[in-house]
């Protein structure tokens, strides 16, 4: 295969009641491709959030690690970062593709902040045209 070239595929499942799920990877150049029956797809649709939605850090006050929960009702773009009090970025948690779904990521400041202080921080959830802010509270 050379550079620069297009390639298309056509794929197709010949037995009706198997569903392909498609998912893409834009760091690694992939798309991964999972046939399931109409069974487990109804299982996976029932799990799909019907929102956005972010939720508060737990446990809050922390130390030394927190876990931020977050819910996407559709697939997309997420960036999902952390500021201190002057609304300087300390750290971004989470920026890539990402399939619907309820998702939670650790948190600790001592392996992304050079001699993080106690104090209040925000996370911001940003996913399509939703964007939602929180605060925690860093506890030494």
């Amino acid at each position: 295969i050379n550079k620069g070239f297009d390639f298309y595929y056509r794929i197709q499942a010949k037995d009706k009641g198997i569903i392909p799920h498609f998912s893409y990877k834009p760091d690694s150049g992939f798309y991964k491709i999972v046939y399931t029956s109409l069974t487990d797809l109804d299982d996976e649709l029932n799990s799909i959030p019907s929102e956005y939605k972010l939720e508060q850090n737990y446990p809050n006050p922390f130390n030394p690690i927190t876990v931020i929960s977050y819910q996407l009702p559709k697939v997309g773009n997420v960036t999902l970062k952390v500021f201190d009090v002057l609304g300087k970025e300390v750290a971004t948690l989470v920026n890539e593709f990402r399939s619907a779904g309820s998702y939670e990521v650790e948190f600790n400041p001592e392996s992304s902040i050079k001699n993080p202080a106690s104090g209040i921080y925000f996370y911001q959830l940003k996913a399509g045209e939703f964007v939602e802010t929180k605060k925690m509270l860093l506890l030494k």
